[in-house]
């Protein structure tokens, strides 16, 4: 023995009150939004102050209101807040959060574990074992995505991280069956598919937020997760959180999309933003704390 405890030791309730709280959140569309996501309902002289968080190609891109970023930064401050992306690590880069910097980020759908900003290389390893053991390889998905999409929808077809694919498209040209035709064929290969904005993504089924999460979890000794997003490819980390919100707007609100432990928000664009922000600092005040 190295008296370290075991594994499946169980922590004092001193301990668990002391040990860091995990929030981790989807970014776009869930805590920032652009311009054509954010959703604004109010007429112009109502409308919220804005913080842009995200400059692309020397442009404002991506946006949350002033309140919710006072909000995050007072979050970052007092718990373990892990961004959790599909983004590629270059994608993340632009972003930049109220508050310190996350010592945890994930990128690309779980498959970069960035800490500190730098690339965990066990976690790469680790992953890349599980894609090539449990689904089809990239090259495939790729080349059915390129064969199949019409030239007169398609307009950008990319692979992220050299982890999965996405295509760019025009979306009311979009035949309604196409995704479900491609869901169904990706499926079998252990691939998921999931249909945001105007993109279509083609993630593989063992990269998932919640894996990534889960590690971060292991490594901070966190008592509990908190967590939101509001697309296909964040249902799994909502479901592994103990708490968790997601917005009226997106894949899962459009699809009903329910657990025991989430909170389905009303607030849709960057209201709902806020009101997410809102939600993980409620559930960061301990017990008896409150009021």
């Amino acid at each position: 023995m190295n008296g370290r405890p075991l594994a499946h030791h169980h922590p004092s309730p001193k301990a668990l009150r002391a040990a860091p709280l995990l929030v981790a959140s989807d970014l776009d569309r869930t805590l920032i939004y652009s311009a054509a996501a954010l959703g604004l309902a109010m007429p112009d002289a109502e409308a919220p102050r804005l913080l842009c968080v995200e400059t692309y190609e020397r442009k404002p891109l991506s946006y949350m209101t002033e309140t919710a970023a006072a909000l995050l930064a007072e979050l970052a401050a007092t718990t373990t807040f892990v961004p959790a992306t599909t983004r590629t690590r270059e994608q993340y880069g632009r972003i930049h959060l109220p508050g310190p910097v996350p010592e945890f980020a994930i990128c690309a759908n779980g498959g970069h574990l960035l800490v500190r900003g730098e690339s965990d290389p066990d976690w790469q390893r680790t992953v890349a074992g599980r894609l090539s053991s449990q689904c089809a390889p990239l090259d495939e998905i790729r080349a059915h995505l390129v064969r199949t999409a019409d030239p007169a929808w398609l307009r950008k077809e990319r692979v992220a991280e050299d982890l999965f694919a996405y295509l760019v498209v025009e979306r009311p040209l979009l035949p309604d069956t196409w995704v479900k035709d491609l869901t169904g064929w990706a499926d079998e290969r252990g691939w998921t598919v999931s249909l945001q904005g105007r993109k279509i993504y083609a993630v593989p089924k063992p990269l998932t937020k919640s894996a990534a999460v889960a590690e971060v979890a292991r490594r901070t000794g966190a008592s509990e997760v908190l967590a939101a997003g509001d697309s296909l490819l964040d249902a799994d980390l909502l479901l592994a959180a103990d708490r968790a919100w997601r917005p009226g707007h997106g894949e899962l609100a459009d699809s009903g999309w329910q657990a025991p432990h989430l909170t389905a928000l009303d607030e849709r664009g960057v209201a709902a933003g806020e009101e997410i922000v809102r939600a993980f600092l409620r559930g960061a005040v301990p017990p008896g704390r409150a009021g």
